[in-house]
């Protein structure tokens, strides 16, 4: 028993420390998470599946279109009789049944055109899928950068709030032998005071970055939430590529060029589609039809009867009827079944639609199809432009980024020795409290821009990868 407990108690250690520990997310989980749960990214997913659909009824449209009919009626009064197509004046039931086959065979090519058209609206509705999630992608890792930036910035704050807390201990020892002024103690006492607002303006922005996080992979905000840094730790160095091979790689992968080239080829075929109704509509068909009539009766011979007619013969002298054989028929009403399979008929041909006037309908849609197309021309254009712009501009911002870091880190050493050298003067009373706090700031101020700085190098990175298509999480 005693076992047991001690058990138990290990069990709750350790779950206790693993929720102090928070949740440990990767940037592989964080975006798989996002895509799953994104609705816009949804959405478009569904896009996808109904042009995929439309794309496909497009193909089957080149199949035989085959319908059937069925009707069972009452009649009542002066009405024709389905069997024998003449008038009556009497109640009967009647029924048809019939099918037809049509099968196309020439429409001006709209079937192949549409066919064609349809293909490239499901290649846009994918590349605009994938563009969907590419975007998606970019600001997760950007929004996860942020926490990193931010973790970062608050560990900075902590060990600069800790040195100055250490600082203000080793400075009121001196104060009470009398060593050091009073001022220095309280100037250092500000210092901290300060440090320690710093650290709560980085745990804010923390929090903010988390619930950036959380809302783009649409989660509960979890404020124990811990990124993994895995994948981050690398040196910052010059972006290999130039601007134009970035922008010619971007052509090639960037889903949304594809979704508008795709666009623009659909459109293109939209007008042949309707040029297509210019032209006659050639088809095969066929119809099979049979009826039945309650009134249709069959007349059957039971034998005959002889009876006088009214002719007669003279055998001497004396008139003597005629007398006939008349045969007797039964009436009987002839089964629904039998009906059906003996006035059964068929018939088959080739059947030619010729446009001959619309009200210009055809020409006017003619119109409408090249009027898009050129729309989507020149929005395919102007995409093409503003990314060679976005190109340049990201090329440029990330060549700044870069420089700036390298001159920061040659300046951190610079302001650490200065520090480091103020702080054993200051110590020793050579100097006083505003030169080593200045010391002090230019080296901290220094050493959080530098973590902003690799952290934008890295974000500035990442769009440029996602410029040539290497964000394959």
């Amino acid at each position: 028993m005693k076992y047991r407990i001690i058990f138990i108690c290990l069990v709750f250690v350790v779950v206790s420390a693993a929720k102090s520990q928070g949740t440990k997310l990767s940037l592989q989980q964080a975006i798989e998470t996002a895509l799953k749960n994104n609705i816009l990214t949804n959405q478009s997913e569904l896009q996808m599946r109904t042009a995929e659909i439309n794309y496909t009824q497009a193909k089957n449209n080149r199949l035989p279109s085959v319908e059937g009919g069925y009707n069972y009626g009452f009649n009542s009064g002066r009405s024709i009789d389905p069997f024998t197509n003449g008038y009556i004046n009497q109640q009967l039931t009647s029924s048809n049944v019939n099918a037809q086959a049509g099968l196309p065979v020439f429409g001006g090519f709209q079937l192949k055109n549409s066919i064609r058209q349809n293909e490239a609206a499901f290649a846009t509705a994918t590349m605009e899928w994938q563009q969907r999630k590419d975007e998606l992608t970019l600001q997760v890792i950007l929004a996860y950068l942020q926490i990193l930036n931010n973790e970062d910035a608050l560990a900075l704050a902590k060990q600069q709030a800790a040195v100055t807390k250490q600082q203000v201990a080793r400075l009121e020892i001196i104060s009470k032998e009398g060593a050091t002024q009073p001022a220095n103690v309280s100037d250092l006492k500000g210092q901290y005071a300060g440090d320690e607002l710093a650290m709560i303006n980085a745990e804010n922005s923390l929090e903010g970055s988390i619930v950036s996080l959380t809302q783009l992979m649409n989660i509960t905000y979890d404020a124990n939430l811990k990124v993994d840094r895995n994948g981050f730790n690398d040196d910052v160095k010059m972006y290999v590529e130039t601007p134009d091979e970035i922008y010619t790689v971007s052509l090639q992968k960037l889903a949304s060029v594809k979704a508008i080239e795709n666009r623009v080829k659909s459109s293109d075929l939209a007008v042949k589609v309707a040029a297509g109704g210019f032209y006659p509509v050639v088809s095969l068909y066929g119809v099979l039809n049979t009826n039945y009539s309650s009134a249709a009766m069959l007349n059957k011979n039971v034998g005959f009867t002889e009876v006088p007619s009214s002719d007669y013969v003279t055998v001497n002298g004396s008139n003597l009827k005629v007398i006939t054989r008349q045969n007797n028929f039964s009436n009987q009403k002839i089964k629904y079944g039998s009906q059906l399979n003996n006035n059964l008929s068929s018939a088959y041909g080739l059947s030619v639609r010729i446009p001959l006037f619309n009200s210009f309908k055809t020409r006017s849609n003619v119109s409408i199809a090249k009027n898009e197309a050129k729309n989507n021309r020149l929005i395919a254009d102007n995409i093409k432009y503003q990314l060679r712009q976005a190109v340049e501009q990201a090329y440029i911002n990330i060549t700044a980024t870069y420089k700036r870091y390298t001159v920061l880190q040659q300046q951190a050493d610079a302001y650490g020795e200065s520090f480091r050298i103020s702080g054993i003067r200051f110590e020793n009373g050579v100097i006083n409290s505003p030169e080593y706090l200045i010391a002090k700031n230019n080296l901290d101020r220094t050493r959080a821009t530098i973590i902003t700085t690799r952290y934008e190098y890295l974000l500035r990175m990442k769009v440029l990868d996602f410029y040539m298509g290497k964000l394959n999480y």
